[in-house]
């Protein structure tokens, strides 16, 4: 059975293992690779939802305050192009195990993130040649309310309140 909720350090592990086997290089669609200690640190700021079947993360939703990742430039770039209001939180990665694709995973960590962050707005970036992401996320009710392009790519943003 899958179970959703939010990740404790014990949960730190799985979540490296899926994000690691999810990059660009090994055919999934993570662009950034973070280090054990910045998940860890983001896990004490914002909630990290993770999805469990059989006690092994399948799934994962990760939130970092707008401060925290300031110095990023997609980070930058998309908070250029909207600017969202005073306590916005930067919503993803999100990554779910190819196995467990299509059955709900991202709508029920999402469901989650919201119930814990009621009524504060979220804001996130998808490239634009993404279709599944972009896609899945409309279909949660997310809206897109600028673009930009950054090192040759071109990126949505997506604007939602939990």
């Amino acid at each position: 059975m899958e179970t959703v909720g939010k990740a404790t350090e014990a949960d730190l592990d799985g979540i490296l293992e899926l994000q690691a086997a999810n990059q660009i290089e090994r055919g999934g669609m993570l662009s950034a690779e973070l280090p054990r200690l910045r998940i860890a640190e983001m896990m004490r700021n914002m909630p990290l939802i993770v999805a469990k079947r059989d006690g092994r993360v399948t799934g994962f939703l990760m939130t970092t305050t707008r401060a925290m990742n300031a110095e990023l430039p997609v980070i930058r770039s998309m908070f250029s192009a909207y600017t969202g209001t005073a306590d916005t939180y930067v919503y993803g990665p999100i990554c779910v195990d190819p196995t467990e694709r299509g059955k709900g995973l991202a709508a029920a960590m999402f469901t989650e993130l919201r119930r814990l962050e009621s009524g504060r707005e979220g804001v996130l970036f998808i490239r634009t040649d993404n279709e599944a992401s972009l896609r899945a996320h409309r279909r949660m009710g997310m809206k897109e309310v600028a673009k930009f392009a950054l090192n040759g790519a071109d990126f949505a943003v997506f604007s939602y309140v939990g």
